[in-house]
């Protein structure tokens, strides 16, 4: 495999494709759906990821934490595959063909409308995405990465839950139902979940080089419980959802993806080992996969 098709980690794709999903099915259900929207709006998110990506292998081998002591997959800068300065040439590009694709599908949603309002709404949107390319630098680069004072689940939570559910749907049907804040939570806490087992995973790395994640704070056994906490919450907010909403049999759907997500939950709290616990950080990003198409059908049907 190339080292850059590594650097990208594809297995986070589907992950950050969530949300996006979440969104365009919602919209599907209220009759709101926009192919262009939620297809530029898929592109950007996945050039988001990449550049998270790129910026997360970057930042962690020049502040240490993926060292010797990682016990996760080998990173490109880490193993010498790609260079520093190469990497960041990476990142600036990766940054401005996501800039280039927000600026489309801001134009695509709010280009037919840019009087006041829709000019407003541009601005404000626009505003988001920039706030979006900080978050995926300043993760783990720049001089202050906020992923090193443990600020990483917001930032997760926010942006695969809350801005991208909320946003797609938005930028769909110019207008936006409360009631689309409970799977956008949903989302944000399976996201953050996934987050949080590669971050109990890498607990002694991060400990010595002064990377300061939830886990770290927490500690082993109180990162597994706030790991249960995500799941079922996120459940919850699911559950609280189609309650609100109910108008088909259907929309239960979505249960049958609880079992997947409790078992990873489980094996979370059960298993001890950094190396026993990689292979559930994949297990999870799937299962939210799983989640986000039995719910999302559930809507439409």
């Amino acid at each position: 495999m190339s080292p850059w098709i590594s650097a990208f980690r594809p297995r986070t794709l589907p992950l950050a494709l969530a949300s996006i999903l979440t969104g365009g099915f919602l919209a599907k259900a209220a009759g709101l759906f926009d192919g262009p929207v939620v297809a530029l709006a898929a592109l950007t998110t996945v050039l988001l990821q990449i550049l998270s990506n790129l910026a997360n292998d970057y930042g962690d081998s020049q502040n240490g934490a993926d060292s010797v002591h990682r016990e996760g997959p080998q990173r490109a800068v880490q193993s010498g595959a790609i260079t520093p300065a190469q990497m960041k040439r990476g990142m600036y590009v990766c940054g401005a063909l996501a800039l280039a694709s927000g600026l489309l599908l801001l134009w695509v949603a709010f280009g037919r409308t840019l009087g006041a309002a829709g000019l407003g709404l541009f601005v404000g949107f626009l505003a988001l995405g920039l706030a979006a390319i900080w978050a995926a630098v300043n993760y783990t680069a720049g001089s202050r990465p906020y992923g090193y004072a443990g600020l990483g689940d917001i930032s997760v939570f926010l942006f695969f839950g809350i801005v991208g559910v909320c946003g797609t749907y938005f930028l769909q049907a110019g207008a936006l139902p409360l009631a689309v804040l409970l799977p956008a939570a949903a989302l944000g806490c399976f996201a953050t979940a996934v987050l949080n087992v590669n971050n109990i995973r890498d607990i002694k790395s991060d400990v010595l080089a002064g990377k300061i994640t939830i886990p770290v704070r927490l500690g082993p056994r109180h990162a597994r419980r706030y790991h249960w906490l995500l799941v079922l919450f996120g459940l919850g907010c699911a559950t609280v959802f189609v309650a609100l909403t109910y108008h088909s049999p259907w929309q239960w759907l979505f249960v049958l993806a609880a079992p997947l997500l409790l078992f990873n939950a489980l094996q979370v709290w059960q298993r001890q080992e950094s190396l026993q616990i990689d292979p559930l950080l994949k297990q999870m990003a799937l299962s939210t996969l799983v989640f986000t198409v039995l719910f999302g059908v559930g809507q439409v049907v």
